[in-house]
């Protein structure tokens, strides 16, 4: 196994990138479409993303608004959301389905930040992980000279420092979000 900085920090990149992804999904009173974009539906005999079988809008902070293609996929639609079991109940009055966001209690909140904790720790832990790969695939590149060795080692030391800091800064930020909404 051999080391490269430039791999490092893609692979550092991919793990504050999916710790991102991981707070788009999260649900914390502000209504956005990537909240159901996972959401599969029945829909012709075939398992379809939600996106594919209606249009979907956010009119407001709080209400998510999908208008379906096919007069016929209402139900289905109803029950993908349902199934999804992200907490959501759809509201269909027959010309559009609605999925309003209920507001946030205090508890509510907290339990979120202890989720976005936990999301960062794993994302660190998906650093940390990189970071002894790369150190063991240094020390066994017998090749290169010790002052090399610890050259490489500090930029990795550096590289990891600093996507440890960014997860950190997606962290708070995401957490005073969730307790200022």
């Amino acid at each position: 196994m051999s080391y490269s900085l430039n791999d490092l920090k893609k692979q550092m990149e991919k793990s504050v990138e999916h710790l991102k992804a991981e707070f788009s999904k999260m649900r914390v009173g502000r209504a956005t479409i990537s909240m159901i974009e996972g959401v599969r539906v029945d829909a012709y005999g075939n398992s379809m993303g939600i996106k594919e079988v209606a249009a979907l809008s956010v009119p407001d902070a709080r209400t998510i608004n999908i208008t379906p293609w096919d007069k016929g996929l209402f139900q289905d639609i109803e029950k993908g959301i349902l199934a999804a079991n992200l907490g959501l109940t759809p509201i269909n009055d027959g010309k559009i389905i609605r999925v309003v966001l209920p507001s946030l209690t205090e508890e509510r909140r907290k339990e979120f930040v202890k989720q976005i904790k936990k999301e960062g720790e794993d994302g660190k832990v998906a650093i940390r992980n990189n970071r002894r790969d790369a150190m063991e695939a240094i020390k066994k590149n017998a090749e290169v000279s010790e002052d090399d060795q610890k050259r490489q080692q500090d930029e990795v030391q550096k590289a990891t420092d600093r996507a440890i800091e960014e997860v950190d800064k997606l962290v708070d930020a995401k957490s005073k979000e969730v307790m200022t909404l």
